[in-house]
């Protein structure tokens, strides 16, 4: 045996001699100045549906799809904390937490408060979700993080500090001044910026900043924010669930592989790389991602042994701790930081591939979380005026579904479609409930003796045969499918419309429903031979009249045979049978209505031949043009010129005197198939790869429907797009109505369908999104006002989320449009914006989903791709003039009028029942520049109540000033006995908020911020509300 050999053996036998035996680790560092202090921050990120349905996710089943299971998560957390009072674990998701607690006995119960009370146990964010920040509203934002809020402080009397939103594609101005300064968080961390960005931050150390996102509000709502500076993860090689395979830190010297030094040496060299990205001497670290601590156990050894040893090395200091006690460090440092206005969309995680196309994926489940989403904001204030009932029928239900489908694989359009699927039943059941509650309360206060609201709960409405429109069958509007509105009235009956305006202020609408064709009397048909062929003049006497009995222009339209083949297919797909009768028209009227309040409309035939002048009329033609003819629609102001081959060439504002030449197309964006870099197209990425436009096949055919409340052209532009175009009398926008599918994709190509609209505007790249439904923010075509942009995709990286409207503007007009749903949009050509409607993929973009965007709906064995009905509204206005309709229009889109009917024989239901109703005084609405987001009964018997301004500052010359509100007219038959202003998500009081509140300093600032105006404190007495620009006020209200 040789020398080496003996040594070599000597020293081996001496390792397997060494006495292995306990060791205590010592996790109690604290913060150590002059150190590189890590921050180790014990996480799991849940998503409420993705791969799998939230219930799914909770008990663990369906593990075929994703081995994932948060009820043993929680479970596994409590005795990990237990075993060592210096370990700390956070928690996000409320709807996973409330399922969880509901299930613990009250013993287990305790220990989580005194894991919560004692800081070991930090519930942050606090939302029933970590809701996306492109598709939803802001008003859907709020109301599933007062949600979650309200549960926290109620069980545990505590009030989240931390924003924490790191996995949402992309992130808003809305989410860091509304969803984070004005809900009172200290600050606010999130995971994905655009790689382009996310270097140049690192640097320059501006990861972290102090975030300003309304110009509006300032350094009054601005918060600390930052980036991680990879993703929401761990480090590599510091992932410790229980399969995972990093190397753990093996400490016993009895056995093999002992490497202390070597973990601690790559724990200190991981510390010192991000320290050099980061300001200050604190780094964090986000222990922990999807899913993970099923089993804390052994995520807690190892970060108890890299705690003690680290710490023995004494290089870096390692603690447990929090995004509470991280923020804290870094307030505490006095250090000035980079300032961040605008937002972080759009997102590009590598070279091209922009998150974009989520802005428009599952367009169907977008317009319905949309329309659910209007109808609670109305339900919440019936119930309000009906008067809650702790039992069902309630709006919790309704609430629970909205909060989920908030979620950022919810209505991102972004989970696997058996998830969607689950997100639309949730609705579907909410809403069923809350019907409910809408039609007792309708009930009750037409019933009511006093018109000052219901006095107590009853269902005799529902006896009187009073069915809601908005059913899951009355849903289904869109696709001319109510059967409330179907009546037959041929033996004498009427059918009674009561029409509910959830807004603040008078309201005047068109409205339209399907009409059964027993109503109708005396068709005439009338041919003449002109170029413009008019054929068909319907004449009928069927009488609308309003609550006072006065008989109201009203109008017919024929439903086309275009929109009857989507009603027959779509009214069986969603509700398992076909329809018993196709109505013929569609019936319109004008509707004039109260602020928070009610008018009832009484439908009949009539013999009578003298009202026929203010009864219905409508004049059908069609286009058998020549190529020289012109077309003019719009009974009122609004003029739009179209070709005689059906091409819109003009829009011409008498009052305004705008005159703009306007076209419109279709096209679509070939869908990358990922074959050259393996990035497809799909639920996420938009990633196109070519342009082609979609025009007529064949003659261009259309259809023009003239009336006195509005006129429609309908166009067919190919197999699968149709469109109707309308123009009303009184109003001063065009709104577009699109029906887009089933997209074909026989040739193997999938297609992102958009269409786009030419101006002369001379926007020179300029252009203007919202943040979430509420601030404008200008756009600049290829660049970002943050760092040099490299262009690779100049249109998907050109491209925003809009859930309100974008417009462009020159020196002299704007131009807008809003939407009814959240889209993608952009202006990729000057003069030019464009929306995607609609999008049908064939391949998998590699984001997780494993599943292609390629939604389907099949009756029987007919399966067919997604059809989707929408609507779009455009107008133009001098420079400077746009805005009014902007905001004042936006409110109405998002809260349509509330439709319910009944049937009745006579004049019963008017000696019986109260014809018009508003909750507020009748000499009174609230100004034209505040909105009412929440008026709600909480189940303490508190009423909330939240107000909200419209505009920005500088946005409109008469309507961008201070507002007030008189609280004594918005109840003026309730006595308010106290009033406390509250955070935006009510959980603790305003001025206590503001009392704590971290004021980051900034740099290159001189010190002193502009001083920020806003509503001043409310007199006990006088009970008026202030509302400065773009301010939300939120309270808490107790009537006598």
């Amino acid at each position: 045996m040789g020398a080496v050999q003996a040594c070599f053996l000597f020293v081996l036998v001496g390792l397997l001699c060494v006495e292995s035996k306990y060791i205590k680790y010592d996790t109690s560092s604290v913060i150590v100045p002059g150190k590189i202090n890590v921050h180790l921050v014990a996480h799991t990120h849940d998503d409420v549906g993705w791969l799998k349905t939230v219930d799914q996710y909770y008990v663990g089943s369906n593990n075929s799809i994703q081995g994932a299971c948060v009820q043993n998560v929680l479970d596994s957390i409590v005795p990990a904390l237990l075993a060592d009072k210096n370990r700390k674990f956070i928690y996000v998701e409320q709807a996973f937490f409330q399922r969880w607690w509901r299930d613990q006995s009250e013993e287990v119960q305790n220990v989580v408060k005194q894991l919560v009370s004692s800081g070991q146990l930090e519930l942050i964010n606090g939302g029933m979700c970590m809701h996306d920040e492109a598709a939803p509203h802001y008003i859907d934002m709020i109301d599933q993080t007062t949600l979650g809020h309200q549960f926290i402080k109620e069980e545990f009397n505590v009030t989240p500090r931390i924003g924490w939103q790191i996995d949402p594609f992309g992130h808003s101005a809305v989410q860091a001044y509304l969803l984070g300064a004005e809900v009172g968080f200290d600050s606010f961390f999130f995971g994905r910026i655009d790689y382009q960005d996310r270097a140049k931050r690192k640097g320059d150390k501006s990861l972290e900043v102090v975030w300003r996102g309304s110009k509006s509000l300032g350094s009054s709502a601005q918060i600390f924010a930052g980036a991680f500076p990879q993703n929401y993860e761990p480090p590599i090689n510091l992932y410790y669930e229980a399969n995972d395979d990093s190397p753990i830190l093996q400490d016993n010297p009895s056995l093999f592989d002992y490497n202390v030094g070597e973990r601690v040496n790559e724990f200190v060299s991981a510390a010192m790389d991000q320290a050099n990205i980061t300001r200050t001497n604190h780094v964090m670290w986000t222990m922990g991602t999807d899913f993970k601590y099923q089993y804390a156990h052994t995520w807690y050894k190892q970060m108890d042994k890299f705690i003690h040893y680290v710490n023995q090395d004494g290089r870096v200091n390692a603690l447990y701790s929090t995004p509470s006690i991280y923020t804290d460090a870094k307030y505490a440092t006095n250090e000035s930081w980079p300032l961040k206005t605008d937002d972080f969309f759009p997102y590009a995680d590598i070279v091209n591939a922009y998150w974009t196309g989520y802005f428009t994926s599952r367009p169907a489940l977008k317009g319905y979380v949309r329309k659910m989403s209007g109808y609670y904001l109305a339900a919440r204030q019936l119930e309000f005026f009906k008067g809650r009932s702790k039992a069902s029928p309630n709006t919790d239900s309704l609430a629970d579904a909205l909060s989920l489908a908030q979620h950022h694989d919810a209505v991102s359009g972004t989970s696997k479609q058996h998830v969607a699927n689950d997100y639309a039943k949730r609705l579907a059941i909410g809403y069923a409930e809350a019907e409910e509650v809408v039609g007792e309360s309708l009930s009750c206060i037409a019933e009511s003796a006093s018109k000052g609201g219901c006095k107590g709960p009853t269902n005799k409405f529902q006896q009187a045969m009073l069915i809601m429109c908005y059913t899951l069958s009355c849903l289904l509007l869109n696709i001319s499918y109510c059967p409330p509105s179907e009546v037959d009235l041929s033996k004498g009956k009427s059918l009674v419309v009561v029409v509910y305006n959830s807004l603040g202020w008078k309201r005047e609408d068109v409205i339209r429903i399907p009409v059964s064709a027993f109503v109708l009397l005396n068709a005439d048909l009338l041919l003449v031979p002109t170029s413009l062929k008019k054929y068909h003049v319907i004449n009928e006497n069927v009488a609308v009249k309003d609550a006072g009995g006065k008989e109201i222009e009203s109008q017919l339209l024929p439903l086309l045979n275009d929109s009857v083949g989507i009603r027959d297919y779509y009214s069986k797909a969603y509700l398992g049978m076909a329809s018993n009768v196709t109505p013929k028209y569609w019936l319109a009227f004008t509707a004039s209505l109260p602020p928070l309040g009610f008018n009832t409309y009484i439908i009949s035939s009539s013999s009578s031949t003298a009202s026929r002048a203010a009864s219905t009329s409508s004049q059908v033609y069609d286009t058998k043009v020549s190529q020289n003819d012109t077309v003019e629609i719009g009974p009122g102001n609004l003029k739009l010129i179209y070709s005689g081959k059906g091409q819109l060439t003009q829009y011409i504002n008498s009052r305004s005197l705008v005159k703009e030449s306007v076209e419109q197309s279709y096209s679509y964006y070939a869908g990358d198939d990922g074959s050259k870099d393996k990035q497809a197209s799909g639920a996420y990425i938009f990633r196109p790869n070519g342009t082609y436009s979609i025009n007529a096949e064949g003659q261009d055919v259309f259809t023009v429907l003239r009336g006195p409340l509005l006129d429609e052209v309908h166009q067919r532009i190919s197999s699968w797009i149709y469109q109707i175009t309308r123009v009303y009398k009184g109003k001063e926008h065009a709104e577009v109505e699109f029906t887009v599918g089933p997209i074909p994709i026989e040739d193997g190509i999938g297609k992102e369908v958009v269409t786009k609209i030419t101006t002369t505007v001379k926007n020179n790249k300029k252009f203007y999104t919202d943040s979430s439904g509420r601030d404008f923010i200008e756009r600049v075509r290829d660049y970002r006002k943050d760092w040099e942009l490299q262009v690779n995709q100049p249109i998907a990286g050109n491209y925003y989320p809009i859930n309100l409207g974008l417009y462009m503007q020159d020196n002299s007009s704007e131009f807008s449009i809003l939407v009814d749903r959240s889209v993608g949009g952009s202006s990729i050509v000057d003069g030019q914006l464009e929306l995607m409607l609609h999008r049908r993929l064939l391949f998998d973009d590699s984001r997780g989903v494993n599943e292609a965007l390629n939604e389907t709906v099949c009756v029987l064995e007919d399966c067919r791709g997604l059809t989707i009905v929408g609507k779009y509204f455009l107008r133009i206005d001098p420079l400077r003039e746009g805005a009014k309709w902007r905001r004042l229009y936006g409110q109405e889109i998002y809260s349509p009028l509330l439709l319910a009917f009944a049937e009745q024989d006579g004049d019963s239901w008017a000696s019986s029942h109260i014809a018009t109703f508003s909750a507020m005084d009748p000499s009174y609405a609230l100004p034209d520049n505040v909105a009412i987001l929440t008026l709600q009964e909480l189940n303490d018997g508190k009423v909330l109540l939240r107000l909200a301004h419209l505009y920005e500052v500088g946005e409109d010359k008469d309507l961008s000033v201070m507002a007030s509100v008189e609280l004594k007219k918005v109840f003026p038959n309730k006595k308010i006995n106290r009033i406390t202003e509250t955070s935006l998500s009510a959980n603790q009081e305003r001025v206590e908020m503001e009392k704590k509140r971290l004021v980051w300093k900034v740099e290159g600032s001189s010190g002193e911020e502009p001083k920020v105006v806003r509503g001043g404190p409310i007199d006990p007495t006088t009970l008026v509300v202030q509302l400065a620009p773009m301010e939300i006020r939120t309270f808490h209200i107790t009537f006598d």
